[in-house]
């Protein structure tokens, strides 16, 4: 499952982001700022038509991600926790 699928206010666990080339700058911010295996994040909300950005949480820390940033994010879905 990947975050961009994730329902609002559904939590899940960080298996990793997903790279498109060997020097993805994409890929290593949204680990540097927190998407990394086991953390748990959750939707927070969605922008309206469309749902772009959506709101997350992982750790305590907030952002809005683009879906397409978002979709680069692979989950384990079911974390009970959040």
């Amino acid at each position: 499952m990947r975050l961009s699928e994730l329902g609002k206010q559904q939590t899940a666990s960080v298996v990793g982001v997903e790279k498109l080339q060997a020097d993805d700058a994409i890929a290593a911010r949204l680990q540097d700022i927190g998407f990394v295996a086991g953390e748990t994040v959750k939707v927070i909300t969605r922008a309206p038509w469309g749902g772009d950005p959506i709101l997350v949480q992982v750790g305590t820390s907030r952002f809005a991600l683009r879906r397409e940033e978002a979709s680069r994010i692979v989950l384990q879905p079911g974390v009970q926790h959040g």
